[in-house]
């Protein structure tokens, strides 16, 4: 029996091991390869006209074309998400704190979070599915063979739009939640458009915008980043392709969480 038990014991280590390791070099990977993007985004050389057609493309494609259902959404959730936040201020009596309340959870944390999360739903996968496809049909193949720089004219464009539009639409989310907040003060509280105006200039605060602004690249750079790092990964076969995706949105949404940990950590310092 203490064998067996031994036995299970070596295969429970020699797995975490195993998964260890591959999860190290995944990171370690994606960090090359964030790496590489990054130095290309500060080339001059990089951006040539088909590149700069590529990014306006990919740009309408993830923010104007979403923008009837993130409206929506964005009135909707942040209708009722400002509602909660409303009744917890007035049943806790924390009236004096609306202003800090509200730019530092809206603003700062609830605008980037739901908005990656959205971002990351419809145009990480796309982008993902969208790289393996190109890899099993060797279209990347063919673009090296006509020496096109397969990062500046297809992997550039599609990390730049992921950080603008995370960055714009998030701007957005904001806005439209905070515009709701008018209605929710008014029935609550009774303020005016002028002190609910007031209340919220009072409370900006630089440093909370700075961190958003930073999160917000940050979420836009990984969740395109890494879908196309594991589109790369299929292999000739059409079944790599849903394999590649699935771990790619896996470790989309890994990234998500780690980013929001730590810039929630960082916040606190």
């Amino acid at each position: 029996m203490s064998g067996k038990k031994d036995i299970r014991m070596i295969d429970i280590i020699e797995r975490i091991g195993k998964t260890s390791i591959n999860a190290t070099r995944s990171f370690r990977d994606t960090l090359s390869f964030a790496f590489t993007i990054i130095l290309k985004m500060f080339s001059k050389n990089s951006y040539s006209s088909a590149t700069r057609m590529v990014l306006i493309n990919q740009i309408y494609f993830t923010s104007v074309q979403i923008l009837p259902l993130f409206i929506g959404i964005s009135i909707i959730l942040g209708s009722l998400l400002i509602g909660i936040v409303f009744q917890i201020i007035k049943t806790l009596g924390l009236a004096e704190y609306l202003g800090r309340i509200l730019m530092g959870l809206v603003v700062t944390e609830l605008s980037p979070f739901v908005t990656v999360l959205l971002i990351a739903l419809r145009s990480s996968s796309a982008i993902n599915a969208e790289i393996a496809v190109m890899k099993v049909n060797k279209e990347l193949n063919t673009l090296d063979k006509f020496n096109i720089d397969v990062i500046d004219y297809l992997f550039l464009p599609r990390v730049i739009n992921g950080v603008i539009s995370v960055v714009l639409l998030s701007a957005l989310f904001s806005i439209l939640t905070l515009t709701s907040g008018l209605l929710f003060s008014k029935l609550m509280f009774g303020m005016s458009l002028d002190t609910y105006s007031n209340v919220l200039l009072n409370s900006a605060n630089f440093y909370d915008i700075v961190i958003s602004l930073v999160k917000c690249c940050t979420f836009g750079f990984f969740i395109t980043l890494i879908p196309i790092r594991f589109g790369l990964h299929a292999t000739n076969d059409l079944t790599s392709i849903p394999i590649a995706v699935l771990n790619g949105m896996v470790d989309v949404f890994i990234a998500i969480v780690l980013i929001e940990v730590l810039s929630l950590i960082l916040s606190f310092i």
